[in-house]
């Protein structure tokens, strides 16, 4: 039988070392190699993305450079630079940029940094900027996924650090679902802080990589919700000897306002399978952008999902769908809509 759990009844704690060592790849990306990356031949982006990692990762061997971020990038006759402290993957949802971020990381020297670009706002939040630059001025490789800007303190923030990072001589890479010139646009007025935003995609050279969503190639339409008299037979069926968290589906929203979701790791820890019950469209904003943070960390772990209520494709209002953070929402439908797949069909998510 599964033993029965309830994320509602957690409230994780999480030191700042914690927070320090949880900057890794998560378990599904542990293991990812540039080799186990298996290119579309339908698009020669994506071969190229990773000749230009491979190439960018024999850099890293080399000596760090000093001199400071303008000595470095612009040579003393003011000439355009020759290299930049940055490769920033950018790409639909999908296409492995993750997968390839995490190629990098793992056949890169250390120290070295692996976070999403929540956590690297997080570590700030947790330490103060200072106190984050100097951790991580000391590090070889600083890569930041799912790149994005939601608010002008971010834009800022991230300005700063990246500048600030290069300017020491660390090497950033990031993905992203949009070129980094464009980053805030939709969210805010993005016109009044050009200026940070250059700033940021002057750290960086843009490799493209096309594709469709690799996890809906050849493979059926997500499966339809069950019945939520379905489920306690289900959780049996499908996660027998392990731990599942069973939560109402509203109860759980309000539980998350009051988790910071840096912890939200910790909240699944030692989680093998999610039931939810009664799944309902998300109005709210704010409930829906952390719940997009808690669909980035179950799948991160690869945690299968069986729900009953509304498909994983109306989880969000139309309104949603269509505005400011329209792709946090898509790769958020795309990656639960891989976990229940998972979950109810045995596929591979």
């Amino acid at each position: 039988m599964a033993t029965v759990a309830h994320l509602t009844t957690r409230t994780p704690k999480v030191s700042v070392d914690e927070l320090l060592a949880g900057f890794h790849p998560s378990p599904r990306f542990g293991k990812v190699s540039f080799e186990s990356y298996r290119p579309d031949p339908a698009q020669p982006s994506q071969a190229a993305a990773v000749r230009s990692l491979q190439d960018f990762g024999a850099s890293i061997d080399g000596q760090r450079s000093g001199g400071g971020l303008l000595s470095r990038l612009f040579g003393g006759n003011g000439n355009k630079p020759k290299t930049r402290a940055g490769v920033y993957l950018d790409g639909g949802f999908g296409v492995g940029k993750t997968h390839l971020l995490a190629s990098l990381w793992h056949a890169s020297p250390g120290p070295k940094a692996f976070g999403t670009f929540v956590e690297y706002t997080n570590l700030v939040g947790a330490l103060s900027f200072r106190k984050t630059v100097e951790a991580l001025s000391s590090y070889r490789l600083v890569c930041i996924d799912e790149f994005e800007l939601d608010d002008p303190g971010d834009t800022v923030l991230m300005s700063r650090l990246m500048r600030e990072l290069a300017d020491a001589g660390v090497k950033l890479a990031a993905t992203s679902n949009t070129l980094p010139g464009a980053l805030g646009e939709g969210r805010f007025a993005a016109v009044d802080f050009q200026r940070e935003i250059q700033v940021l995609a002057d750290q960086f050279d843009v490799v493209r990589i096309d594709g469709e969503d690799y996890r809906h190639r050849g493979l059926p339409a997500a499966p339809a919700p069950l019945r939520t008299e379905e489920l306690d037979a289900r959780i049996n069926a499908e996660f027998d000897g392990g731990v599942v968290a069973v939560d109402d589906f509203g109860a759980l929203m309000k539980h998350l306002a009051g988790v910071h979701p840096s912890r939200y790791r910790q909240l699944i820890d030692g989680i093998d399978g999610v039931v939810w019950k009664d799944v309902h469209t998300i109005e709210e904003q704010a409930v829906a952008l952390r719940f997009v943070v808690l669909a980035d960390r179950l799948y991160d772990k690869d945690v299968p999902i069986l729900a009953s209520g509304v498909p994983f494709d109306q989880l969000f209002t139309e309104e949603m769908m269509a505005g400011g953070y329209l792709k946090k929402y898509f790769r958020a439908v795309s990656r639960l809509t891989a976990l229940a797949r998972e979950a109810q069909t045995s596929e591979p998510s």
